[in-house]
């Protein structure tokens, strides 16, 4: 079993190292700042500063997951806070993956894959009770989100939702929705 506390350094010193090597000069909150591992300030002309949360697990197939609990799921409080979740492949031969999420639809993401596998039609009521703080969202559903620092580069807010059709179209259906205070509550992106 791997060491929980060495897999979320790897991850926070990986997301660090890339931050830098795309023009962000980033810096370590060492746990006392909340919902931020990083904060960094890009070097360009307009000095953009975000706040990063990272998530990293250990693996990196389409079913390894990342825990998103309940502070996962909060809204954003600004636009310029992001996760950036980390999958760290058990073949130390090959690299990390990382995939750039705006928090609001990381916790979208994690609400809905949720409330889904909560409210499944088919399955015996009681048989899945959960709650929401439980929540695991895998990696295929933030495929489209790999290596995508670019995005960091305009606030989150004006990131497009690259996340798959299928979670708007669940998210649609009355069992499953938002979170509660979600943004997309006033207006859901259309293009996903």
């Amino acid at each position: 079993m791997a060491d929980t506390k060495a897999t979320k350094t790897i991850g926070e010193h990986w997301v660090a190292s890339e931050l830098a090597r795309h023009g962000w000069a980033p810096a370590l909150t060492r746990d006392g700042l909340e919902r931020t591992d990083i904060l960094a300030v890009h070097s360009g002309e307009e000095r953009p500063i975000i706040e990063v949360q990272v998530k990293t697990i250990r693996g990196d197939s389409q079913t390894s997951s990342w825990p998103l609990g309940e502070k996962a799921q909060l809204p954003p409080k600004h636009s310029g806070e992001w996760f950036v979740m980390v999958a760290v492949p058990h073949d130390v031969e090959r690299p990390s993956r990382g995939f750039i999420v705006p928090r609001a639809h990381t916790a979208a993401a994690a609400w809905i894959v949720h409330q889904h596998w909560l409210t499944e039609p088919g399955v015996p009521a009681g048989k899945r009770n959960a709650g929401v703080d439980r929540s695991r969202v895998a990696l295929k559903f933030f495929e489209r989100y790999e290596a995508r620092w670019d995005l960091l580069l305009k606030p989150a807010d004006q990131a497009p939702v690259l996340l798959p059709s299928e979670l708007r179209e669940i998210a649609l259906e009355e069992r499953v929705g938002l979170p509660p205070e979600h943004p997309w509550h006033q207006e859901m992106p259309d293009a996903w």
